[in-house]
């Protein structure tokens, strides 16, 4: 990732996750027919594509979309915590370390360093962070086609006159040659006549980095690799239809707030209880994942080191058996999924029968929070309610993600609504009795035309388009720009509610916020309202959203 000058650059970085990302999805159900290593619940490309996914959504979101200028250790930092964030399975978790130490490594990297060598030095630490996050490490496994990658960086570049582009050449050219050896390797893969599925993900990320600095293609899966041919996924084979008698019977996985100093007596206490045991992180946030039969006991163990969230426990049984066939009852009706801010709204989305995912600033919901959410409501017509900016790509990510996964013609539509009180008003006109497509029309038309505002507290000094503020200030928002700047929220409220009824409205609503948990600050706008636009209906919920003492929005 080098321009002459021999240094990281953003864009060439930003360019790598877009097409990583794009080449997942496309190799996502090939991946998924491979898996059946350490256990076939037909996943594997699945987590891996959400969890780069999750990557790429965080550093765009870091970057405002993508800026080339903006500050590129920040971005790294905000590709490692969101594929932290958002890894799923065994192989999505893995490789959310990988990428984390790559993005370490290339943020330390020195001026006077060839960008040849730091790109070899971040392979082989991904390597090994891999490696040392897993419990019981087992070669034929994507471990061992890092490691390949990682040692044929590290030859290659020992050439002083070598750059980045051959370094990725090298690496990627070996992780083919040992994602064809891993058969050899694991006798599950050859029963089944298969290579290993998390193996051929990170080919697959790794030829995507190539793909960036050369402009070559990536080899194609069934292609011959070298000296020999990559193995197609069989209709059936020892270990592809069933699950080991003797191993676990559930995975589990959780986000873990805990001091780091907790984490070996973590590990030593969930080793014993299954395999697949992987623990990544660091600096106080972990991603825990664990193949057990004792849900609890693997859950406790995360209590005891600190506070477990984002729980998730899978019955292997049920998902291999989904993966093989169709569910016994078929999907029907159309359901609402909306993304809320706060415990008020929530309860609004869910009297209005929508199944909510929770998010809100700062607390974006992953990719995967959003397609469990599609695929477990059992509807055959689903509409995603994001509610926030940084929420609609996530939105369409796991709208197509559903759709192509389903094979009993689901639906998804987003609608892409840019502010919880968007999301209200369209979830309003919402009817199931109209064909999908004309209530997606309405739904969407309703929220476009809803203008919507916010009134917020600064939390630092900056530079806004109203002006300079300072820590504290009232801040008014219109459409996600900051438009006033003031001292008093209801001054500026009042201020924000004008602009928005100057273009007219029949109906204002607010949306009292955690900061605003007496109401007094909405009761009050509400009573100006009534004072000053008499002719406007006024509705005042308790959101509790944080962060927004006030969301506002016209009708």
């Amino acid at each position: 990732m080098e321009v002459p000058g021999g240094s990281v650059q953003l864009p060439i970085v930003l360019r790598f996750v877009d097409i990583a990302v794009d080449a997942l999805a496309g190799a996502r159900e090939e991946i998924d027919a491979l898996n059946v290593y350490p256990v076939p619940d037909g996943d594997t490309g699945t987590n891996m594509y959400l969890t780069v996914s999750a990557a790429r959504d965080a550093i765009r979101d870091a970057t405002g979309g993508g800026d080339p200028g903006a500050d590129l250790v920040a971005a790294l930092a905000a590709l490692s915590r969101g594929a932290l964030l958002g890894a799923r399975g065994n192989s999505g978790v893995i490789l959310s370390e990988m990428l984390g130490a790559i993005a370490r490594r290339l943020s330390h990297a020195r001026p006077d360093e060839r960008n040849a060598v730091v790109m070899a030095e971040a392979l082989q630490q991904a390597t090994d962070a891999s490696y040392a996050a897993v419990g019981t490490p087992v070669e034929g496994t994507m471990l061992t086609v890092a490691r390949a990658a990682s040692d044929a960086a590290m030859e290659v570049v020992k050439d002083s006159s070598v750059r980045a582009r051959d370094v990725f050449a090298a690496a990627a050219a070996a992780a083919r040659e040992a994602l064809a050896r891993t058969p050899e390797q694991l006798r599950m893969l050859a029963d089944a006549g298969v290579v290993d599925a998390g193996g051929r993900g990170f080919s697959v990320v790794l030829d995507a980095a190539e793909t960036v600095l050369t402009g070559r293609r990536p080899v194609p899966v069934t292609s011959p690799i070298g000296t020999r041919t990559i193995p197609v996924p069989l209709a059936t084979g020892a270990g592809a239809d069933e699950l080991r008698p003797d191993g676990p019977s559930y995975e589990v996985m959780y986000l873990l707030d805990a001091e780091d100093d907790r984490v070996p007596a973590l590990r030593e206490r969930l080793g014993p209880l299954g395999d697949s045991l992987v623990v990544v992180g660091g600096e106080g946030l972990w991603n825990v994942h664990v193949h057990v039969d004792d849900v609890g006991a693997a859950i406790e163990a995360g209590i005891e080191a600190g506070r477990p969230h984002r729980v998730r426990v899978t019955h292997f049984a049920e998902q291999v058996a989904q993966a093989r066939s169709r569910p016994d009852e078929a999907r029907s009706g159309r359901r609402i999924v909306a993304v809320s801010a706060g415990p008020g709204l929530a309860r609004l989305f869910e009297e209005a029968g929508a199944v909510v995912v929770p998010g809100g600033p700062g607390r974006r919901p992953s990719t995967g929070q959003v397609l469990e959410a599609i695929t477990s409501c059992g509807a055959c017509e689903v509409v995603l309610l994001p509610n926030d900016p940084d929420s609609v790509r996530v939105a369409h990510i796991a709208a197509s993600t559903a759709e192509a996964d389903a094979d009993d013609g689901l639906r998804v539509a987003v609608i892409p609504s840019q502010a919880q009180v968007q999301g209200l008003a369209a979830i309003a006109v919402h009817e199931p009795g109209r064909a999908f497509d004309q209530d997606v029309l309405e739904m969407t038309a309703t929220a476009r035309h809803a203008r919507h505002g916010a009134v917020t507290v600064a939390a630092r000094q900056a530079m806004t388009m109203a002006g300079p503020c300072e820590p504290g200030d009232a801040l008014g928002v219109l459409a996600g720009d900051f438009v006033v700047v003031g001292s008093d929220l209801y001054d500026v409220a009042t201020d924000v509610l004008d602009r928005l009824l100057g273009g007219g409205g029949e109906l204002v609503t607010l949306v009292a916020g955690a900061d605003d948990a007496e109401g007094s600050l909405a009761t009050r706008v509400a009573g100006y309202v009534e004072r000053h636009h008499p002719a406007v209906d006024v509705v005042v919920y308790d959101g509790g959203q944080e962060r927004y003492p006030l969301l506002v929005s016209v009708e």
